[in-house]
């Protein structure tokens, strides 16, 4: 458009000077709870991860997840069942376990809040979650 057909645009609108001003304040202040929260969530502290080993349903040990982890754990129970945790970095696995269907195995590596890896012949659950005790990502209801 052409700077003559946009004031006749205005014109023929029947848009008022302030008018203009008006919605250009609001297109702007549209962003400023984008910019707010962003801010806060990048203000944030870190918050370190725990993974907890459970064993029907008892809590047996809990791992902190961080950069610069290695470890190993076997868990062994009394009829020789056993799984091999294995903490690398901000993750964990079950490396090795003598149930019959290796699905813990084949699960693979954890490493985000509410991830599990569960070993359901030996009643093994694996959990990461938060380091205040529950998952940060839960919504609130």
């Amino acid at each position: 458009m052409t700077p003559l057909k946009i004031k006749e645009f205005i014109k023929a609108s029947k848009l008022k000077p302030w008018d203009f001003i008006i919605v250009v304040f609001l297109i702007i202040a549209s962003f400023i709870p984008t910019i707010i929260f962003g801010l806060q969530q990048t203000d944030a502290p870190v918050t370190t991860k725990v993974a907890v080993l459970r064993v029907d349903g008892k809590e047996i040990k809990s791992f902190k997840l961080f950069k610069g982890q290695n470890e190993s754990y076997r868990y062994e129970d009394a009829d020789g069942d056993y799984n091999l945790i294995e903490v690398k970095d901000d993750q964990i696995r079950i490396k090795e376990a003598n149930c019959g269907d290796q699905v813990c195995v084949r699960r693979g590596w954890a490493k985000e809040n509410g991830e599990t890896i569960v070993c359901l012949p030996h009643k093994l659950v694996i959990e990461v979650q938060g380091s205040q005790g529950g998952d940060s990502d839960d919504l609130i209801y």
